[in-house]
């Protein structure tokens, strides 16, 4: 059976442009290469959207085309893209052929162009012989993302980030058995799922670690189905054991900056004992991204901004606090004047000065200063003198001192005496007053001038 499947459309108004692009494409590939059923393995939406965004009706709109030609099952993906219900109006969106929307753990069959599902988790015994009666094209095992925040409420914080994968592995091993009977009867077994699998690599390149993943390798292939068609992960990405098949289509198009690979939808065959899938592409945009070790090189960006066509454009460099200013940022703006998009995200680094090692351990500011002195090569002798000078003179006796070294008249006594008393620099001598201004070359009157007088 040709499925066609597709995950993380990611609809909202900052992406309807790449997602209608992309999707728009993506289904009418899927009806060009006859497709029997298509999939959405979830974050079919990016957040919640209103009733009247253009967003949603662009979305119903496609799923209403595909539904003119092949049934649909529609997955709930993370509920911060899509919150609970957000699926349910297009159940409503169905025309020649059914939309069938899985917001709960359960198997479908889908046999005779609709969809029956269990009434619990997986088929019953009662349910699985009238099922295997039938003789569906297929039956799919639908395990949507599962609410962590209340699985935690259930079992304690401490415990979700690993019993998550063990609740979801003891159930994954129990539609394994009801799988088995399904593939020994003839009939296809395909499953359908949003998560991370441990191991796998986002969109970036980075390979997905730690204990709060929801599935292993070893676990999906547990479910015993053909194949298990997987959303969340941006990336394409596939694994195989015998036949049987495990992979992400990635997303429907480019939303964020430094994706790898191509962008598209899978189209899969599917029989009761194997499956093999093969990436379709979409004509995502094209994204380009350039960092800079320090100042950007303009020659270098000039030959990108010849070259980049119709690409988004990222540029990202670092230079220090004092040389920001160096960078002609309107420059760089008008280069890519034709670009698409351009987001130019510079790292400024801060002047970082650290004290001179040592000055806190000493007990006095005298030992601080001399230690400072010390560090800095700087001669103590002359700065120890003023400072002691700040500390024990007065400020009458500083300022006749420092006026007096200014008229270069002798002071009264060393600096170094200028301790606890006023110095007396005696009379000053007489000044003639000339009969007319005179112009002043030297000494102090300017300090007692009107520096502003025109």
């Amino acid at each position: 059976m040709k499925i066609a499947h597709f995950s993380d459309l990611h609809y909202s108004p900052e992406r309807l442009d790449e997602a209608d692009r992309c999707f728009g494409f993506a289904v009418d590939d899927a009806i060009a290469r006859g497709a029997r059923v298509a999939i959405v393995s979830g974050d079919s939406t990016d957040h919640r959207l209103d009733a009247h965004s253009p967003a949603l009706g662009a979305l119903a709109r496609q799923i209403h085309r595909l539904a003119a030609a092949m049934p649909v099952i529609m997955l709930q993906g993370t509920f911060s893209h899509e919150p609970p219900g957000t699926l349910d109006i297009f159940a409503l969106m169905g025309s020649t052929n059914e939309v069938f929307v899985a917001d709960r753990i359960q198997q479908v069959a889908f046999a005779h162009s609709r969809f029956i599902a269990s009434a619990g988790a997986v088929f019953s015994d009662d349910e699985l012989a009238h099922v295997i009666a039938m003789g569906p094209d297929a039956v799919f095992t639908c395990l949507p993302t599962i609410n962590k925040g209340q699985f935690a409420a259930s079992v304690g914080a401490l415990a979700a980030a690993t019993d998550l994968s063990d609740v979801l592995g003891t159930y994954l091993a129990a539609s394994g058995r009801v799988n088995a009977q399904l593939r020994d009867a003839g009939i296809a077994t395909v499953g359908i799922s949003h998560g991370t699998v441990v191991g796998c690599e986002t969109e970036h390149g980075v390979t997905m670690a730690g204990f709060d993943h929801e599935f292993s390798l070893s676990a999906l292939f547990d479910a015993q189905c053909s194949a298990f068609l997987l959303g969340h992960i941006h990336k394409h990405q596939a694994w195989e054991s015998g036949g049987r098949r495990i992979a992400y289509p990635g997303s429907i198009g480019r939303f964020h900056y430094g994706e790898q690979g191509e962008k598209g939808y899978l189209l899969w065959e599917v029989d009761t004992h194997s499956a093999s899938a093969g990436l379709v592409p979409t004509p995502s945009r094209r994204m380009l991204c350039v960092d800079f070790d320090g100042p950007p090189d303009m020659e270098r960006l000039a030959a990108l901004a010849a070259d980049s066509g119709d690409a988004f454009v990222r540029i990202r460099w670092q230079i220090d606090e004092e040389h920001r200013q160096s960078v002609d940022r309107a420059a760089i703006e008008a280069m890519f004047a034709h670009a698409p998009g351009v987001k130019i995200e510079p790292r400024i680094l801060p002047v970082v000065r650290s004290r001179a090692q040592g000055i806190s351990l000493e007990t006095s500011v005298d030992a601080k200063l001399a230690r400072w002195c010390e560090l800095t090569d700087v001669a103590s002798s002359p700065l120890l003198e003023r400072l002691q000078m700040l500390e024990t003179a007065d400020a009458a006796a500083i300022a006749g001192a420092v006026l007096a070294g200014l008229d270069g008249q002798p002071i009264a006594a060393p600096l170094s005496l200028v301790v606890g008393a006023t110095v007396d620099v005696g009379e000053p001598p007489p000044v003639e007053q000339p009969s007319t201004p005179t112009t002043v070359e030297s000494g102090t009157d300017w300090l007692e001038g009107d520096l502003f007088a025109a």
